[in-house]
């Protein structure tokens, strides 16, 4: 579901046609509706009324501080994976109590600005990261409440990129190996460790896995609390799918009534660490067709958007749909390309897409979720700008980057002379 819809055969993002963002921001562009983000947060709180649990927004999803801020006046906590993203969501508002500090491969002085700024939970990868929270707590005069990852070895049956419970995934700590974590957890003064965590990867569209992993985390979570280790908190990550072209997600709904069985006797709160579901479908990318260009077997949209905008299509081979701004019925075979120096630079491959002429726009859907956010600068390419609509205004919650913002923290050594 979202509030980008045709009206006159124009797209609009809620009450905003695109063709007026383009006009005054340029292309290409993330436009992002406010409608739709609160209306999947608030959906996803309601699905889970009475359990009491906390819903930490996954920021690498989409950190923009004006999105960030917009979350946190709905309720939401955040889910961070870097001391930058700590930062951020400082920036936005965020107190320190609903931030929440998980990812692999943390450096001392991460989980140091961590513990400094008093974050409610860190979530640790493996025993001699607990070690060093152990550390930097004593060193800081605090104990630090902590959790720990594990692997259940689940297979998510998603892209392997973004499959994050197998065994032979980094992330987590194997079910095996947890009590004897446990155990010399116990001797570390300056840690509570009180809660488990597990993620098994992202844009998971079947429930079966989930419930799968849940029931092995939930076993462990009695087993632990057996052997005396007191766990008061359940994170289950996030990684719910959505729909990009074809794809039939299971219901929020069916989500939160098949789990809340498996984890009523626990006693332990609940964290979800929803990203994709929220924001997916709340954003896209608006870009322009430079030309049109005819091969052998197929056409070429050559637009302004390309990879560095959106990396998804070349990293996981994802399959946006893409709408004509001004609506038509003509369509034809052929790839939607950007103009950066790879192979790998489209946004669509293969497939009908809409035949438009030069100086057209085209929406790439579903684009609210990992899109500005890995964007990059190859080929020395400013980053878009992008833009917040509400109802009918539109708010520039990021300008486009200049081409002084390129080399911003460069310099030329001493050594070479100037011409």
């Amino acid at each position: 579901m979202n509030f980008f819809i045709y009206r006159r055969n124009r797209l609009y993002g809620e009450d905003v046609p695109l063709t007026a963002l383009a006009e005054k921001y340029g292309t290409p562009l993330y436009v992002y509706s406010y409608q739709t983000m609160a209306k999947h947060f608030r959906r996803i709180a309601e699905t889970w009324r009475p359990h009491p649990v906390t819903i930490a927004y996954s920021m690498k999803a989409n950190s923009n501080l004006g999105i960030l801020a917009a979350l946190r006046n709905l309720g939401s906590a955040v889910d961070a994976v870097s001391s930058g993203e700590i930062y951020r969501a400082l920036k936005a508002g965020f107190r320190p109590e609903q931030i929440i500090y998980g990812g692999v491969g943390k450096s001392e002085a991460d989980i140091d600005y961590a513990v400094e700024k008093k974050v409610y939970l860190i979530v640790a990868d493996s025993l001699d990261e607990l070690r060093v929270i152990d550390r930097v707590s004593r060193r800081r005069r605090r104990r630090t409440l902590t959790g720990l990852r594990v692997n259940p070895d689940i297979d998510p049956k998603t892209h392997p990129y973004i499959a994050t419970g197998l065994r032979e995934s980094k992330f987590g700590t194997p079910f095996a190996d947890v009590r004897n974590v446990f155990r010399h957890a116990g001797r570390l003064s300056h840690i509570e460790l009180a809660a488990l965590h597990q993620h098994i990867g992202s844009q998971i569209i079947e429930l079966a896995p989930f419930l799968a992993a849940l029931k092995k985390t939930s076993q462990l979570v009695r087993r632990l609390r057996g052997l005396g280790f007191p766990i008061s908190l359940l994170d289950i990550g996030g990684g719910i799918g959505i729909t990009y072209r074809s794809e039939k997600p299971f219901a929020l709904e069916e989500y939160a009534r098949q789990i809340q069985p498996i984890i009523r006797d626990l006693d332990c709160r609940l964290i979800l660490e929803p990203g994709r579901v929220i924001m997916g479908n709340a954003g896209i990318l608006l870009t322009r067709v430079r030309y049109v260009k005819t091969g052998t077997k197929k056409i070429f949209l050559i637009v302004d958007a390309a990879m560095t905008d959106l990396i998804r299509p070349a990293l996981y081979a994802a399959d946006h749909e893409v709408r004509p701004v001004r609506k038509t019925r003509r369509q034809a075979f052929g790839d939607i390309v950007g103009p950066v120096c790879e192979t790998g630079d489209f946004l669509v491959r293969d497939r009908r897409i809409p035949r438009l002429g030069p100086g057209d726009l085209l929406a790439v859907m579903s684009a609210g979720a990992y899109g500005f956010t890995m964007a990059s600068n190859y080929n020395s390419r400013p980053r878009p700008a992008e833009i917040l609509v509400k109802g009918g205004q539109a708010y520039l919650i990021r300008r486009r980057e200049r081409p002084a913002d390129l080399i911003r923290g460069e310099s030329i050594p001493e050594f070479i002379k100037e011409r």
